[in-house]
């Protein structure tokens, strides 16, 4: 089926909304024309076995048997209807409409039904009938050809999407956070499952795919199709967990309509109500929401995190409360398959991300340990960077994170940077923020790429040498430094250090606080070159005054404090035994992992301030993956006097065009 085939049913589902407009406000046109595209959907499906099933719930009406099992087997299908309705059969009854319609959905095996609950469609049903539009609605979905012959499931995930789409628009929701454009899914699953190419080409293989944000199911779908084109043979069992229920509902028809076990769509929060604890799977990938924050978990992920700790999903960090990207991660990672002494085993992870996870959070910040935590474990099997535009409610750029705990030999302790920046197309009209889209061509282009990419990173003369680089793991990690330098100083008497004096704590719980402060104008415009000479002689004008001179080390170093100034050629202050640091003049570094910070200070510091030093006790290590800048190119700025041209016949254009008005 072509795109314009998919919009034409959208576009015939969502004509509906010329009969809501006026009894419903646009932003909730999406409440109808879902439930009702569901329903029809699956009204299509059961046709073929519709009568079957009646006679069978004949046969059992005065038997006490396992109504559930039969009812499944002669509809084909994991759900199924009792009743003899039928949306026409309802239409063609105006005035009992309403009443047909609830028995019609009260009909529905469990499973079914649930899906349909999920849109309050039973609220719909009545609001409709109040505004005697039931009826017309109906009649209006018995046109909408959804048969699986003329619509497959992979389809029809189109035609959801579409209409996602349009509701989220109506409704001024964030498309994105229900649905991935599928040629990103595509080559997104190309690199989740590629690698793996021969072993689910073996007989009898059986593979498991989760998604933890699965929105109305186009990534297990895609995931599920590319492992059967495989191996048409192979079992997949997908899994998945979403917290909008328009959208879970959605997946879930998909799973039945496709013979796959419903229940293994979770509804809920993937961080505070697991709908897969304990569970390990094959496959995970994902598109969580970028830079969604997670303050309406954060007593249950914390919880977690404090008193699980390692054996928990987010022992390695929490990042900020504005971006749960790097928890969704964590999640995920926490079910990955343990790879066993034979190497056997493991499992394969892809995630979209911003840049934001890349190297937001100084070092051992959450963000900086989860990387770290990455890193050492040797997960990160390559990073591909993405173009712009590609998604529908975002312009900016995205990434494809790679992860894995069976990396293959020659991966082991690296990590693939891929730069896909350059490969798309545009698109020939604009969905949302949506302007460009990849190609199949450029989709097959990029997995080759991928599949060769130590062999093209190693050669210097191949044509694409430039779009990759591979990395140690530890190249991503820094030292974070604290060059420190001594505090240095003269001091002085004057108007300014006086004031300053004079409004110390320490000095203002004097019992004679004013009297101390006039005793020191004696020394008005007097300064010394040590600290020593200085605390003689105001200590001589105190006494002077007949005052005591106050001890206690919080009042000596205020009165030194207030009277000493920072200069370069001043005396060196020592604190137990060693130069005190100057606050003012520290200054941090990061330094590459690997590299010794004191011949890195000898190098690149002390040319210029011989008297810095490090403070080993403030370290941090830290770890970012900066993709941007390892393939920034340079490009040299104009002539100057190609500028100057630029700017003299811009000057002359500008006057021309004045004189054009003024004349």
């Amino acid at each position: 089926m072509n795109s314009s085939k998919h919009t034409e049913l959208a576009n015939h589902a969502w004509s509906v909304a010329d009969l809501l407009r006026g009894d419903y406000k646009q932003a909730d046109y999406g409440k109808v024309i879902l439930p009702f595209t569901v329903l029809r959907r699956l009204e299509c499906v059961l046709e073929p076995t519709r009568e079957k099933v009646a006679e069978k719930v004949a046969q059992l009406a005065d038997q006490d048997l396992d109504e559930d099992r039969f009812l499944r087997k002669a509809a084909g299908h994991s759900f199924y209807n009792r009743t003899s309705f039928t949306l026409r059969k309802i239409a063609g009854d105006p005035q009992n409409a309403a009443k047909n319609l609830q028995l019609y959905v009260a009909g529905f095996s469990d499973n079914a039904r649930e899906v349909l609950e999920k849109y309050e469609f039973n609220q719909q049903i009545r609001k409709l009938d109040g505004a005697k539009l039931l009826y017309q609605v109906i009649g209006r979905f018995t046109d909408l050809d959804l048969r699986p012959e003329v619509v497959s499931n992979h389809n029809m995930g189109y035609i959801f999407e579409e209409l996602i789409r349009r509701f989220a628009e109506q409704s001024n929701e964030t498309a994105g956070e229900h649905f991935t454009p599928r040629e990103v899914i595509n080559l997104m699953v190309n690199l989740l499952v590629g690698p793996d190419a021969d072993a689910l080409s073996l007989p009898g293989v059986v593979r498991t795919v989760l998604d933890p944000a699965c929105g109305t199911g186009g990534m297990l779908s895609a995931a599920e199709d590319h492992i059967t084109a495989l191996n048409p043979g192979a079992k997949v069992e997908v899994y998945g967990q979403e917290l909008n229920p328009e959208s879970w509902a959605i997946c879930r028809s998909d799973l039945m309509i496709k013979g796959q076990d419903p229940d293994n769509i979770a509804f809920g929060n993937s961080f505070s109500d697991d709908g897969h604890k304990r569970e390990k799977f094959d496959y995970l990938l994902a598109n969580p929401p970028f830079g969604v924050e997670w303050k309406k978990v954060k007593d249950d992920v914390e919880h977690e995190y404090e008193t699980l700790g390692d054996s928990g999903r987010f022992g390695a960090g929490l990042p900020r409360i504005n971006d749960g990207s790097l928890l969704f991660l964590q999640h995920m990672l926490s079910k990955m398959k343990p790879v066993d002494v034979n190497g056997a085993g493991g499992s394969r992870v892809a995630i979209v991300f911003n840049g934001s996870p890349l190297f937001t959070g100084a070092a051992e910040s959450g963000e900086s340990n989860i990387r770290r935590w990455i890193l050492e474990n040797d997960w990160l099997e390559a990073i591909v960077a993405l173009p712009d535009q590609l998604f529908y409610n975002t312009g900016i750029s995205t990434y494809f994170w790679i992860l894995t705990n069976r990396k293959a030999a020659d991966h082991k302790g690296k990590v693939v940077l891929l730069d896909a920046r350059d490969y798309w197309v545009k698109m020939r009209k604009s969905l949302g923020d949506k302007r460009k889209e990849l190609s199949e061509q450029q989709i097959s282009e990029i997995t080759r790429l991928y599949g060769e990419a130590l062999q093209v990173a190693g050669d210097p003369e191949h044509p694409l040498h430039g779009k990759v680089k591979v990395f140690k793991n530890e190249d991503f990690g820094y030292q974070r430094i604290t060059v420190e330098r001594p505090l240095k100083l003269r001091f002085e008497v004057t108007e300014e250090t006086l004031a300053a004096l004079a409004e110390a704590k320490p000095v203002q719980k004097l019992e004679h606080a004013e009297e101390f402060v006039a005793a020191l104008r004696a020394l008005d415009g007097r300064s010394w070159p040590t600290k020593s000479e200085a605390f003689v002689a105001l200590k001589d004008a105190v006494v002077a005054a007949g005052l005591l001179w106050p001890t206690g080390a919080p009042f000596m170093k205020a009165v030194r404090d207030t009277i000493g100034v920072r200069n370069a050629d001043g005396e060196v202050q020592m604190l137990k035994g060693a130069p005190e640091p100057d606050a003012d003049l520290r200054d941090y570094e990061n330094v590459p992992l690997r590299e010794n910070v004191e011949e890195y200070l000898k190098r690149e510091v002390l040319p210029y301030v011989p008297d810095a030093w490090i403070d080993h006790s403030k370290m941090k290590i830290g770890y970012e993956i900066p993709v941007t800048r390892h393939f920034y190119v340079y490009q040299p700025p104009r002539p100057l006097a190609e500028i100057d041209a630029g700017l003299k016949s811009l000057e002359a254009e500008i006057q021309t065009l004045l004189g054009e008005v003024t004349s």
